[in-house]
């Protein structure tokens, strides 16, 4: 097991998610047994999201909250987070648990085994959310392979684990949903060590999932015509 783990959790607008969510991992992380902390960064939540969060960080010191001033999206509030995690480790997933957290302890098995520098989750089954969300996440990955050569059978599924030391060697620029990509790509372009590891995969029973609204779409073509010359 690391030394250290830190547990980076996105949030807007998620109160139906919250306990849920810091409950689960505060679990796995006591039996592995390691130092760790949970960073929820709140992206300026309407609902009582920031208010829940503040209640479990007062129950427990390993629990941390991060205010965003203004909405930053999901690129600026993952950066804001991996700002803010001080452990070894560095693991990302979202606040509706997509995942069993069960597995983040094989993920870090792996890690040190491959002596790899970063893990990418990837859906055993993308369908599950219907064939919009499956045509979206399916051409995604078809645009980003053909313009960026990148590999990666999942590139913005929320579970990611990575070495701290891994952001010293680049700086993120997203503040879109693009973040998922450019991180794999900076990383790709320092050298980094990266596997994948199979995961099913549980979609949200609450709240709506923004990720294919035509917004976050046009925004992420945006980044990534900006970052493409520098990225491919």
């Amino acid at each position: 097991m690391p030394a250290s783990l830190s547990v980076v959790v996105p949030m807007y607008n998620e109160e139906a998610y919250v306990d849920r969510a810091v409950t689960a991992a505060r679990g796995v992380l006591e039996e592995m047994g390691c130092e760790w902390e949970i960073v929820i960064v709140d992206d300026a939540s309407t609902d009582g999201t920031a208010r829940r969060a503040e209640a479990l960080a007062a129950a427990d010191a390993r629990v941390r909250v991060i205010h965003n001033a203004v909405n930053r999206r999901l690129g600026g509030t993952l950066r804001a987070g991996y700002g803010a995690a001080r452990k070894e480790l560095i693991f990302y997933t979202d606040a509706d648990l997509p995942v069993d957290l069960g597995q983040l302890p094989r993920a870090v098995r792996l890690l040190e085994y491959q002596q790899a520098d970063l893990l990418a989750g990837y859906r055993f089954d993308r369908t599950s959310e219907g064939l919009h969300r499956a045509v979206y996440t399916i051409g995604y990955h078809v645009l980003i392979r053909l313009l960026f050569g990148l590999r990666i059978r999942d590139v913005n599924f929320a579970f990611k684990l990575f070495r701290r030391s891994l952001l010293q060697r680049f700086e993120l620029r997203s503040e879109g949903s693009f973040i998922d990509a450019e991180l794999l790509l900076r990383a790709r372009k320092a050298g980094a060590v990266m596997i994948q590891m199979g995961l099913d995969y549980f979609p949200r029973t609450r709240g709506r999932s923004q990720l294919s609204s035509l917004g976050v779409i046009a925004a992420i073509l945006r980044e990534m015509a900006g970052q493409w010359r520098e990225l491919r």
